[in-house]
């Protein structure tokens, strides 16, 4: 089950308990559902309950315990525990979880590509400054994995080694914004402007550096976006791919390929904690099956709101929720490759494959060793 459809059960069981007469509410057009908190449980959390509590007349609490009965019983959902003044928390059937992996599977980089935007033609024009145009080429990628049609146009031609380093290049330069029939929908894409040229860095690291912060922050153009330490949110991200792709060959000389049928994702009081009472075997870490899970929808926003600082920072979640499950898919010493083996596997190269695609979309280099 995926966000979106974890959302629209929670509108289903909202409905459901207005039809009884449990609660006096207009059913809302959406519900938020999000990774729980510290302090959560499950897969998801959302805050229905306190959204819906004043207009209720109840406390968020008591809205909580009203919809409790009507999201366990529906498809899909293992569990459901009531945290804080009214959060519900959902648990989903691990075999919602190995869906989740067979697709990123089937679909490889292209995972989260869709129509959402099809029909849509769209001008992204940018000022003659080399952030701008760095974000127009990203949001002009991600508007094409949706489906939309895109042209880009800058006020003056790139400068040669904008386009040579950065890969940054336009359809038309000029004061083109009224000329292009674009039905309208034109967008000038006007980020706070970077104070030096990224150029001193590698294409890979300069894109990140005016990619990953907020379009109102000022990035931040230092040797710290090239070093490999964990403080460096791009090396994460680039190193949880690498290991991803490394685990696949390491298998493959212990004669062993991945297989998702044996995933099973822990459902803890504590999120980060290891609960095993039933196998020595460690569980897959808890955060990462609905961050991969999140990927299409963080697509879609990053492609409406032409901000692909949206999908740096996803991948960044991606890599930070991956990493503690990479030295559990290997077999140690003497011990003979398991179906849980194959089933971490097969979720570290799902997690590699979101990185790979999320990367290609930002211009940055997948690479398979590092």
């Amino acid at each position: 089950m995926t966000p979106a459809e974890l959302s629209r059960t929670v509108l289903h069981a909202v409905r459901r308990a207005v039809d009884e007469g449990e609660l006096s509410v207009t059913v809302p057009a959406r519900a938020v559902v999000t990774p729980p908190g510290p302090g959560g449980w499950g897969d998801y959390a959302t805050n229905i309950a306190l959204q819906l509590a004043r207009p209720a007349g109840r406390p968020p609490l008591r809205v909580a315990e009203v919809l409790r009965p009507y999201l366990v019983r529906a498809a899909g959902v293992l569990g459901v525990e009531i945290t804080g003044p009214g959060f519900l928390n959902i648990a989903l059937e691990s075999a919602a979880s190995v869906e989740v992996v067979r697709r990123i599977r089937r679909d490889g980089p292209r995972y989260g590509h869709s129509d959402a935007l099809a029909g849509q033609v769209v001008h992204l024009h940018a000022p003659h400054e080399v952030r701008a145009l760095v974000v127009l080429n990203a949001a002009a990628r991600l508007l094409r994995s949706q489906g939309a049609l895109v042209r880009t146009s800058c006020d003056a031609r790139p400068e040669p080694e904008w386009e040579a380093v950065l890969g940054v290049h336009v359809d038309a330069y000029g004061n083109t914004v009224n000329t292009m029939n674009t039905g309208g929908n034109s967008v000038t894409i006007r980020p706070t402007a970077t104070p030096t040229t990224p150029l001193p860095l590698s294409r890979d690291a300069a894109r990140w550096a005016l990619l990953h912060p907020a379009p109102h922050d000022r990035p931040r153009i230092t040797p710290d976006h090239l070093v490999q330490r964990e403080s460096n949110p791009l090396f994460r991200v680039r190193y949880a791919h690498a290991r991803t792709r490394a685990l696949t060959r390491n298998a493959a000389d212990l004669g062993f390929t991945a297989d998702p049928g044996g995933i099973d994702v822990p459902h803890t009081a504590d999120p980060g904690a290891i609960d095993v009472p039933h196998t020595s075997e460690p569980p897959c870490h808890p955060h990462l099956i609905p961050t991969l899970a999140d990927h299409p929808r963080i697509l879609t926003a990053a492609a409406t709101h032409h901000a692909p600082d949206r999908l740096a920072r996803h991948l960044v979640r991606v890599a930070d929720a991956v990493l503690p499950l990479l030295p559990t898919v290997l077999p140690c010493g003497a011990e003979k490759p398991s179906a849980a083996h194959r089933a971490r596997l097969a979720l570290a190269e799902a997690a590699g494959t979101v990185l790979a695609g999320g990367l290609s979309l930002l211009g940055i280099d997948a690479p398979e060793h590092l």
